[in-house]
């Protein structure tokens, strides 16, 4: 059946957009839409061209690795086409690229090289006799741009090749990379650029684009002018593959090509590894979904080739990519969407946060549709404004945040947003901004939000833990008038619950975790009432040295700040909340409600890791992370989140932390097993 004129039509629609979103991202380094939103054009007109082949044309815009070179840098010309790979976006994709592998070596096992996909820019580095004498871009795959001077820039990039015995130096070696910018660089960057724009809004002037991500800002570093200034950017660069080589060694699998350029001095990813079957491929994939925020740059995938070069050859290619090698792409955690409104939400404190409303867009496998903007300043330094079509980012469990706005899709009749100067809530109070504060606060006391806002803080798992006592249920009871702050918790009753509307079920279900909630014990009761700067750890401290919350209440300021971990600032804090005649009131309410004041958690511990500080890493067998940390803390250590100098040994599990066990490696911190953490926590010592 010959193709409707609305298939036509969106088919030339399809490559007008792919070809201008192509040019905005390699040759602008300013893309309008996110990785995803563009390989989903890609796959629509894939997956039409492919329903309709009298539609293909002869050179297809899917067949173009990158950009056309812009005249920025003088053209190079690759002397071997730096071709893009073939993405799967699944687990069935990736074994589809697997039988096509097998039925093409017909019969013969492959081993597979598993590396991670950096979300930089692809760069061909040339060296003739061991000195570099050129470094070019991709650009289109044929013709990339000459950034020499600036690649020579790159500390990790050897301008010189070392000369080993074992690693003999060709008389011409293309070594091919990904040039990119580490997360702590990147924000280093970010915050230099707010800064600026701080400067800028101070004298009236409109502040200029903060970059979106680390891919973004690493390209236009590298692509910069002035090689003085890519100098300033802290770029870096993962080796990953041979491209011309004239007069070296003879290899025979990719692994050696690795190590070959390790041994010449290039940088090589750790992470790259060597299996024997597709399904250890997956599991490398399902492992870093999982843990890439765990990194110090941003992947976006797994990069799967055959190792065997021989293979490789059989194999071959096609006109856009190679058939042995393909791109697992992982879920986006950046998309574009439009910002339809931005409003203010206030905490149980009264701060202010300003938070978007968005069109819904999926990213990170779920549907957002509200992210954050942090505050006042943020915004204004950002330039977001409603109406603007935006980057929005989550990653993994964090919660979404809108990055910045795409200034190309800004409507011409946008205007920036104004931060509210009144309260959201009834009683309309004064937003009030401290100097030299960022936050914005509304110091109503009884701002009906705060109040909702420290009660759903109270239930929380982090506090009392009162299942089953969601926002909708606070929400709709202290709207009734019944909870007015959380001391009204222990005073509810089932027939009141089912007056409002909760199910019998429901209502029997929540009157008993309200009284299992009673016995907490008193660290949990601490953080539960919402006392500015006390955190879990100081709070623990404060119930195993005053060993109730009426010592709490009583002790004076100078006694609160000698407990380590507490000091001045969580002292007088937690004074000052003791003696405000509202919080006397419902801790009067809790006592009367059954509330335990006194239920601290006897440690008879030997304090075998007095003075010790461990940090736990993976999955343990015998062990939930918890209980691991709480091992440590009840022996006298300290369980951190990080690894430096001062840690005693790192417990590893299973699936680790890659930065925390590079980190250890680097500085010869000590890494342990289970087995032999149990030995550490009984006699302080690391096992012979």
């Amino acid at each position: 059946m010959a193709p409707s004129k609305r298939i036509v039509a969106r088919v030339g629609e399809l490559r007008e957009l792919i070809t201008f979103h192509n040019d905005r991202y390699f040759g602008d380094d300013d893309p309008e839409i996110s990785d995803a939103d563009f390989d989903e054009l890609v796959r629509e007109l894939r997956a039409l061209e492919a329903e309709h082949p009298e539609l293909a044309a002869s050179r297809s815009v899917l067949d173009a690795p990158g950009a056309p070179v812009a005249t920025t840098f003088a053209p190079v010309t690759h002397r071997l086409a730096m071709t893009s790979l073939d993405n799967a976006m699944d687990v069935d994709e990736l074994r589809a690229w697997g039988d096509r592998v097998a039925k093409g070596l017909a019969g013969q096992t492959a081993r597979f090289v598993c590396e991670l996909k950096i979300d930089g820019l692809a760069v061909s580095i040339r060296f003739e006799n061991g000195v570099l004498v050129q470094a070019a871009t991709r650009g289109d795959g044929k013709v990339g741009e000459d950034v020499t001077a600036n690649v020579r820039t790159i500390s990790g990039v050897p301008v010189q090749l070392s000369k080993t015995s074992a690693s003999p130096t060709a008389t011409v070696l293309e070594v091919r990379g990904e040039v990119y910018m580490s997360k702590p660089a990147f924000e280093r960057f970010r915050q230099e650029k707010l800064a600026e724009n701080q400067v800028r809004v101070a004298a009236g002037k409109k502040p200029q684009p903060v970059p979106a991500n680390p891919r973004n800002a690493g390209a236009g570093s590298l692509r910069q002018k002035d090689a003085a200034v890519t100098a300033t950017r802290e770029l870096s660069m993962w080796a990953y593959q041979l491209g011309e080589v004239q007069g070296g060694p003879a290899f025979t699998s990719h692994h050696d090509t690795l190590e070959y350029l390790q041994a010449l001095g290039f940088p090589i990813n750790p992470e790259v590894r060597i299996v024997d079957s597709l399904d250890e491929v997956v599991e490398f994939c399902a492992h870093w979904q999982e843990h890439r925020n765990e990194l110090p740059y941003i992947i976006d995938g797994v990069v799967v080739k055959v190792d065997d070069l021989a293979q490789r050859e059989r194999l071959g290619s096609t006109s856009k990519a190679p058939r042995w090698a393909i791109a697992v792409k992982f879920p986006p955690e950046e998309r574009t969407t439009v910002l339809r409104d931005i409003k203010v939400s206030i905490g149980r404190t009264g701060r202010a946060t300003p938070f978007a409303e968005l069109e819904p867009v999926v990213v990170a496998g779920s549907t957002v549709s509200m992210a954050t903007l942090h505050n006042r300043e943020q915004v204004q330094l950002k330039d977001v404004r409603p109406g603007d079509t935006v980057v929005v980012r989550k990653a993994g469990d964090v919660i979404p945040e809108v990055v910045g706005p795409v200034l190309a899709k800004r409507p011409k009749d946008s205007q920036p947003w104004q931060f509210p100067t009144k309260c959201p809530c009834d009683l309309r109070s004064t937003l009030v901004q401290e100097q030299d504060v960022a936050d914005t606060r509304c110091v109503e006391p009884e701002c009906p939000h705060q109040r909702d806002q420290k009660i759903i803080h109270f239930t929380a798992r982090g506090g009392m833990d009162i299942e089953g006592f969601g926002e909708k249920t606070v929400y709709k009871l202290s709207d009734a008038g019944i909870l007015e702050d959380v001391g009204d918790i222990y005073s509810l009753t089932p027939e009141v619950l089912l007056a409002q509307g909760l199910g019998e079920v429901q209502s029997a279900n929540l009157m008993q975790a309200i009284d299992a909630s009673r016995s907490r014990a008193l660290e949990k009761l601490l953080v539960a009432l919402g006392i500015k700067h006390l955190g879990p750890a100081a709070a623990e401290s404060l119930a195993r040295r005053f060993g109730s919350l009426d010592a709490v209440a009583s002790a004076s300021v100078t006694d609160l700040a000698a407990i380590d971990g507490v000091g001045d600032v969580i002292a007088e804090s937690v004074a000052k909340w003791f003696v405000d005649k509202r919080h006397k009131s419902i801790v009067t309410k809790l006592r009367k409600g059954g509330v335990r004041f006194d239920n601290v958690t006897v440690i008879d511990a030997p304090q075998t890791l007095a003075g010790k500080t461990l940090v736990v890493t993976g999955t343990l067998t015998k062990f939930g992370r918890e209980e691991a940390e709480r091992a440590i803390k009840d022996r006298g250590g300290k369980s951190a989140g990080s690894v430096s100098k001062k840690t005693f040994a790192v417990v590893v599990g299973n699936e680790p932390g890659a930065s925390k066990v590079k980190k250890a490696e680097e500085l010869g911190v000590p890494q342990i097993d289970e087995q032999a953490f149990e030995h550490v926590l009984a006699t302080g010592e690391l096992p012979e």
